[in-house]
């Protein structure tokens, strides 16, 4: 199932040339960036040429919510034609048309729903954006689709979620760059652009919460981009692998995981809060089912980096050429602080520095 849509031709507007959105010309000057006027490339005036998204087309995985979403609306509004996928067929309606509102190019932006985890929902999900594109080669891949999950592989007695949460995660990736990277050898200069997290660095999110399903697959997601840019250099050197590694972000990450594992496993949920010392046993099913949601919306509301400000740093990274994209400050001083002591990093005190530098509050829960 697909939809597409085009949107008139309108003058281009000089401020979509950088991605943050609401930037005036003068603001854009300010910046030090402008469009040479014999090549028509965006360039920054303090770093040298970087990439222009205008005219380009792009896969974005997971669009219909979070950082997704914004990849999808700040290259639609750049003037890049987008095919987007998600299991949400609302939601990424709901992407269109707001990604749609916000442009003044002639754009083609169609969404397809496709499980990332099945390549044979990928391979469809390829024939379509070609027929609906009419296209051979693609300029960016963005494997951004992901949820949550799967906690102790030692004490969780499903394993479905566990395995759900890691095929999404990894075999998401896996699957869209095996898929779609025939077609970026095609374009003359692409970019495949694929999320890991700081769990691809840092396998936890506190000493006393298991979180191996997320961080097996983010870590491979990691590794993997790594060595493929070794090997695209050595065999198509004129594309380039990103891997994205974001902090905490405000997406409905919580929510949306709750929702692709059918619902909240109320059962191992109190279990893992009575083996914190949470007095479950006077709670409801309802209230434990409200506590997963207003847990989610924490997990949103608190983030110190909207979807937005995510997105816009991974597509000035991509603009960039920047292959090892750190998304947010938290970000950031983990990933120097796991460097810098790796052996301490699951230990408490190592998240309470941490938090006591202003990082990663959301995550005091887990120690």
């Amino acid at each position: 199932m697909h939809s597409s849509h085009c949107v008139p031709n309108s003058p281009v507007i000089q401020g979509s040339l950088k991605i943050l959105i609401s930037f005036s010309r003068a603001e854009i000057w300010d910046l030090g960036w402008r469009r040479c006027p014999i090549t028509g490339t965006i360039e920054n005036l303090k770093g040298g040429r970087v990439i222009d998204f205008e005219g380009k087309m792009a896969v974005v995985t997971g669009g219909g919510t979070g950082m997704g979403r914004e990849l999808v609306r700040q290259l639609i509004r750049g003037g890049c034609h987008v095919a987007t996928c998600d299991v949400n067929a609302d939601a990424m309606e709901e992407t269109s048309e707001i990604a749609l509102a916000e442009t003044q190019f002639e754009v083609r932006l169609t969404t397809h729903l496709c499980d990332v985890s099945d390549e044979a929902d990928v391979l469809a999900f390829r024939d379509q954006l070609q027929a609906r594109h009419q296209v051979e080669h693609l300029d960016l891949v963005f494997n951004n689709a992901g949820i949550g999950g799967g906690g102790s592989f030692v004490t969780d007695e499903d394993r479905m979620a566990w395995e759900k949460t890691f095929d999404v995660c990894w075999y998401g990736v896996y699957y869209g760059s095996r898929v779609f990277l025939p077609m970026l050898i095609r374009s003359p200069k692409a970019h495949l652009v694929n999320t890991s997290s700081i769990n691809g660095f840092w396998a936890t999110v506190g000493p006393a919460t298991p979180h191996t399903a997320y961080c097996a697959a983010k870590f491979a997601v990691k590794g993997f981009t790594e060595a493929l840019n070794i090997d695209l250099r050595l065999h198509a050197p004129h594309v380039m692998a990103h891997v994205v590694m974001p902090g905490h972000i405000g997406t409905d990450i919580g929510l949306n995981s709750t929702e692709a594992h059918g619902g909240p496993d109320l059962k191992q949920i109190r279990k893992n809060l009575a083996e914190r010392g949470v007095a479950v046993d006077q709670m409801s099913d309802d209230q434990l089912s409200d506590l997963v949601i207003a847990q989610g919306h924490r997990f949103r509301d608190e983030a110190p980096t909207t979807a937005s400000e995510a997105a816009a740093i991974i597509l000035d990274a991509v603009r960039q050429e920047n292959w090892r994209i750190l998304v947010g400050d938290d970000a950031v001083l983990l990933d120097e602080s796991v460097r810098a002591d790796p052996e301490s990093a699951y230990e408490p005190e190592f998240l309470k520095r941490i938090i006591d530098q202003g990082h990663l509050a959301f995550f005091r829960r887990g120690t």
